[in-house]
C-alpha cells in the first residue's frame, strides 16, 4: 500500500513538473510572439518617421541661423521637442518660416547648446537667417528675460522679425528672449 502511494506521489510530481514545463513554454511562446509583434510595430513607426524626415529634408534644402558675434552657425528643424533640440535649433511650429515673426528655440547648456551665448547679444548685433531661398539679415532690438509662460513675444507681427528663446541658467521659470527686426537695406 505504501508503495502504491509513493508511486502515486511520484506520478503527481512528474505531472506537476510537466505541467509547469508546458506553462513556461506557453508563456515564452506568447512573450516571443508579443515581442515580434511589438518590434514590427516599432519598426513600422521608425520607417514612418524616417519617411517623414526624408520628405521634410527634400522640402527644405537649407534652413539655418548664423550669428557671427557669438560664432554660431546651426541648422534649424521643425518643432521644439527635446529630441529636436538635442540636435538642432528648433522652430516654433506656430510661427512663420519666412515673413512675419519667426520663433526659434535652442538649449544653452549641455552637449548641444546653440543658444549658450545669446546673453552676449546687444542692440544692433546682426543675425542671418535662411529658409531655402529666403535669406534675411536681422538686427537685435532687445535681449530680455521673460517668464516661461509669456508667449506674447511669439505672436504674429506685421514686421519681419526673429524671436530667439532659451532657458535662463538655474531659473526654470524664466526664459531669455532675443528679438531682432529685419535690417534696413542700405
Amino acid at each position: 500500500m505504501f508503495k502504491s502511494v509513493k508511486t502515486n506521489i511520484n506520478v503527481v510530481k512528474l505531472l506537476t513538473v510537466i505541467i509547469i514545463f508546458l506553462l513556461i513554454q506557453y508563456i515564452m511562446y506568447k512573450y516571443a510572439k508579443w515581442n515580434v509583434d511589438n518590434n514590427h510595430i516599432n519598426n513600422n513607426m521608425m520607417l514612418t518617421e524616417t519617411k517623414e524626415e526624408t520628405t521634410l529634408a527634400k522640402d527644405v534644402d537649407i534652413w539655418q541661423i548664423e550669428i557671427e558675434k557669438i560664432e554660431l552657425k546651426a541648422e534649424i528643424s521643425e518643432g521644439t521637442t527635446e529630441e529636436k533640440l538635442s540636435k538642432y535649433v528648433g522652430h516654433f511650429e506656430e510661427t512663420q518660416k519666412e515673413n512675419g515673426n519667426i520663433g526659434l528655440a535652442a538649449h544653452n547648456r549641455g552637449e548641444v547648446n546653440y543658444f549658450q551665448e545669446l546673453k552676449k547679444l546687444q542692440e544692433g548685433d546682426e543675425i542671418k537667417y535662411q529658409y531655402n531661398k529666403y535669406q534675411n539679415t536681422y538686427e537685435v532690438i532687445r535681449n530680455i528675460i521673460i517668464k516661461d509662460t509669456d508667449w506674447e513675444y511669439l505672436e504674429e507681427t506685421e514686421e519681419n522679425q526673429l524671436t530667439l528663446i532659451t532657458c535662463v541658467e538655474n531659473e526654470p521659470e524664466l526664459r531669455r528672449c532675443v528679438q531682432a527686426v529685419e535690417k534696413e537695406v542700405e
